[in-house]
């Protein structure tokens, strides 16, 4: 049940997802019904050409801590970017449609380890991490991004691209007014100006399982990925970030 204040507040961008979205809604609600703690779900659609937003709507109408917002803007970033903003949540927890990692795996994000942490990250590479059903190609690219993103831009972060981050009210609102960019390099534009005002940052290993389908175009989301981390050091040099 939602109440104001929402302890917790699950963020999920859909795009397309009119497979996935029915599913991932299930074993989001029915983990959330057995939580003491309040909480709301904002399903951010944006783009669909099928019926991800009729889906949403529907499980809106089905439970009153879900809302479904449609965002005119297209783009992964602006979808999280709407959703951030319009949580209520002390926590707010970004995450994939695909629900790779259970939600279940949300309580460690919470657990009092992580409590000091301004933003908690899921890491596919930290310590007790596990990936299930990666094909080898997959893991060596995604790697070779990582050293990119590491020696450009965040270094002693082991995995930036992981779809599943928790931020407190505080960092929510100083980072994402803040944010520009609008598709898949948002989570390392996000961590690039996070260390720029302060906030504390840490990895926390999760089970992972690899999902065929999926909306990245490896080589061409790379290429952007380079071109989005010069932006974000100009946009720093110029004070966006300040």
């Amino acid at each position: 049940m939602t109440e104001n204040p929402v302890f917790l507040s699950i963020v999920i961008p859909a795009y397309n997802e009119e497979k996935r979205l029915p599913d991932t809604l299930d074993k989001i609600t029915n983990f959330l019904e057995a939580q003491t703690y309040t909480y709301e779900v904002l399903v951010i659609e944006n783009g669909s050409t099928d019926r991800t937003l009729e889906i949403a709507r529907d499980y809106a109408a089905r439970f009153r801590y879900i809302r479904a917002i449609h965002e005119d803007g297209r783009g992964k970033g602006l979808a999280v970017r709407r959703g951030m903003l319009e949580a209520r949540g002390e926590k707010r927890f970004m995450c994939d449609a695909d629900l790779s990692m259970p939600i279940q795996e949300v309580n460690a994000f919470l657990a009092p380890g992580m409590q000091q942490a301004d933003i908690v990250i899921g890491s596919r590479e930290a310590p007790g991490a596990v990936r299930y059903n990666e094909p080898d190609s997959r893991h060596i690219g995604g790697r070779l991004v990582n050293l990119v993103i590491r020696t450009l831009a965040l270094p002693g972060l082991h995995d930036t691209q992981c779809g599943f981050k928790m931020f407190n009210a505080e960092s929510a609102a100083v980072l994402f007014p803040r944010q520009t960019m609008t598709g898949w390099s948002l989570d390392i534009e996000l961590l690039f100006i996070a260390r720029r005002h302060g906030f504390s940052i840490k990895e926390l290993g999760i089970p992972w399982h690899y999902a065929e389908f999926s909306h990245v175009n490896p080589v061409k989301d790379a290429i952007q990925m380079v071109i989005d981390i010069f932006n974000m050091w100009f946009n720093a040099l110029v004070g966006k970030y300040k």
